[in-house]
């Protein structure tokens, strides 16, 4: 590629910047790949006609950094950094990038030319020989070896303490370790049982003692996640921050949270009642329309197991398909037909003069049986059934009952069967008061039908 001169780059850029030719037209034109053109464009645009004067010159370890974390942070690539910065080539930063990675930040101390000195290598011999290393069976080898041993037992109990969360021991993890210690032991001896360079501690430990502008957003996702016990994963969590004057970027709460260890659990399955024909079969009314204008206009139910303590529970609740609000439920030691007829008692309640309510379920022995079928006739509920193994005719159910299991069962542990259906009690106040849901621009179901159904 041909050199140019520095009138030379700022008249093709001009002839960009007035013109009408693309990026890739102009650097055809003038002989040189698009790329290089446009790292001229972007330093023009940062720097002006400055940007292309250059002055040789030596940049130091702490500049190359600032370039490093400013790349990092802002996550743009080196060619704009480059430009930020009014480097001559974005090679450049890339290779300070590598030299970091492997050696840490003294590979980016400026080495002086020429043969190196016999003054120093005398210094450094004379330096390494100075601690005197004792004699093998004597009493200072024999204290030195118990010295070293409590070290490293201090050592990998912190880490052990420090890397519970993140399940993965990082440099930044050694570091802090190492800072901890370093009052009772020698640095030089601690990161060598870290297997980390010096330098590397070096730059962890510059971080550490300097302010996280996270700090204040961290304690507020911390108290957030465990407000709601680990209910929430970060998409909740960030319009949560959101009404506490926190506005970030949901992948940046992704980030803090994986930083400090927090993560949401996942569901499992649920309890199935399918017994064959033992009455009549419903057709499926709802047929997966699971929208509904106002309440008590669509219900839909199921039964799902809990086996705890070697005991086993039922739940059986009915949810509104309009603000998916539970609005009655029983818990039973055994899936009798009361499970069931209770909970349709409790739910009957809710009704109002003038409401055509459609309940759905699937096709349970509860659901076929006349008492439970006669029950819904004489409040002028219409039945509605899904089709045979087919989940998904009864998702929204399907869905809370997942819910349930992976923020309840699966998040905590429980000291009895009693306490596990008081916990059980909560969540469901909980799900019903405090958890919001998108779909109910991020209100509660409680929340949804007091503030919004009552406008309407």
């Amino acid at each position: 590629m041909a050199k140019f001169t520095s009138e030379e780059k700022i008249q093709s850029v001009l002839r960009y910047e007035h013109g009408k030719e693309s990026i890739r037209e102009i650097a055809k034109d003038i002989g040189v790949h698009h790329s290089v053109f446009s790292s001229w464009v972007r330093l023009y645009e940062h720097q002006g006609e400055s940007a292309f004067i250059k002055s040789y010159t030596s940049y130091s370890a702490q500049f190359k950094m600032d370039v490093l974390k400013y790349m990092n942070e802002k996550g743009s690539s080196s060619v704009e950094t480059a430009a930020f910065f009014n480097l001559s080539s974005s090679g450049m930063i890339r290779n300070w990038q590598r030299q970091f990675e492997k050696c840490g930040i003294g590979a980016l101390e400026s080495k002086k030319k020429g043969r190196p000195s016999m003054k120093k290598e005398r210094k450094k011999t004379e330096t390494k020989t100075k601690k005197p290393v004792p004699t093998e069976g004597t009493v200072e080898a024999l204290q030195a070896k118990i010295e070293r041993l409590e070290m490293e037992n201090a050592y990998f109990k912190k880490v052990e303490c420090f890397s519970s969360n993140t399940r993965k021991i990082t440099n930044k993890i050694k570091a802090q370790v190492i800072f901890e210690l370093k009052d009772e032991y020698e640095v030089v001896d601690l990161v060598e049982v870290a297997d980390i360079p010096r330098s590397t501690y070096y730059y962890w430990e510059k971080r550490l003692t300097q302010l996280d502008k996270y700090e204040k957003v961290k304690e507020a996702i911390n108290e957030i996640f465990h407000e709601h016990r680990g209910r929430y994963g970060y998409r909740r969590i960030t319009k949560e921050l959101a009404k506490r004057g926190f506005q970030h970027d949901p992948k940046t709460i992704n980030r803090l949270m994986n930083e400090i260890g927090l993560k949401c659990m996942v569901r499992m399955k649920k309890y199935r009642s399918y017994k064959g024909n033992v009455g009549k079969i419903a057709p499926n009314v709802l047929n997966r329309d699971f929208s509904a204008e106002k309440m008590n206009q669509k219900w839909v139910t199921d039964v799902t197991e809990f086996h705890l303590f070697g005991e086993k529970r039922y739940l059986s609740p009915v949810l509104d398909l309009c603000n998916g609000e539970i609005i009655a439920y029983t818990v039973m030691k055994r899936p009798v037909y009361k499970l069931v007829g209770d909970m349709v008692d409790q739910a009957i309640k809710h009704l109002q003069p003038g409401d055509q309510v459609t309940l759905h379920s699937d096709q349970g022995w509860h659901y076929q049986m006349k008492q439970y079928q006669k029950t819904l006739e004489q409040h002028q509920i219409t039945q509605s059934m899904s089709r045979k193994g087919n989940c998904l005719d009864n998702a929204v159910m399907e869905n809370f009952f997942g819910l349930l299991k992976s923020e309840l069962l699966y998040l905590q542990e429980f000291d009895s069967m009693e306490h596990f259906e008081q916990e059980l009690s909560d969540y469901i106040y909980y799900y019903n008061h405090k958890r919001m849901k998108a779909k109910l621009k991020d209100l509660s179901p409680v929340e949804y039908r007091t503030q919004v159904l009552k406008v309407a």
